[in-house]
């Protein structure tokens, strides 16, 4: 993880392949891949647990740092896209979420294909009501 203004992030979880981290300040959760590959298990695990942070601390942004991945698995996106998110903007009307990608051709394609996949099965998503964007750094996701 880059370390400019970064230590302001706190642990708050940590998993075999990811950690939880908060910056209240800035009302953002960090979820942070760092494996090549979480688990889909694990995966939901996470999730859960920083659902639960971003109502006990009224968190409104989610960053999900990719960095790490080497591994694209469609069917934790498809979960993560219309269960996880959808659960957020309902529960506690979070609406934006920040990713930032791998330096990975293939894992970069492989999300556009997922996300491509995702439009056509659920047209009618909320997370389509959500400012969903992508950033080069944490830092730069902080700060959108």
């Amino acid at each position: 993880m880059e370390n400019n203004n970064l230590d302001e992030f706190k642990i708050a979880e940590k998993f075999d392949h990811t950690e939880l981290l908060v910056w209240k300040e800035k009302k953002a959760i960090l979820i942070r891949a760092t494996a090549p590959y979480i688990p889909m298990e694990e995966f939901k695990e996470v999730f859960t647990k920083a659902t639960e942070i971003i109502g006990r601390e009224r968190l409104t942004k989610t960053i999900f740092d990719k960095t790490q991945l080497t591994v694209f698995h469609q069917p934790s996106m498809e979960w993560y896209f219309i269960v996880w998110k959808e659960e957020l903007l309902t529960k506690y009307g979070v609406r934006m979420h920040r990713k930032i990608l791998p330096d990975n051709n293939v894992f970069v394609q492989s999300v556009k294909l997922g996300r491509m996949k995702i439009e056509k099965n659920f047209p009618n998503g909320k997370y389509k009501e959500m400012d969903i964007q992508y950033a080069k750094s944490v830092m730069e996701a902080v700060e959108m």
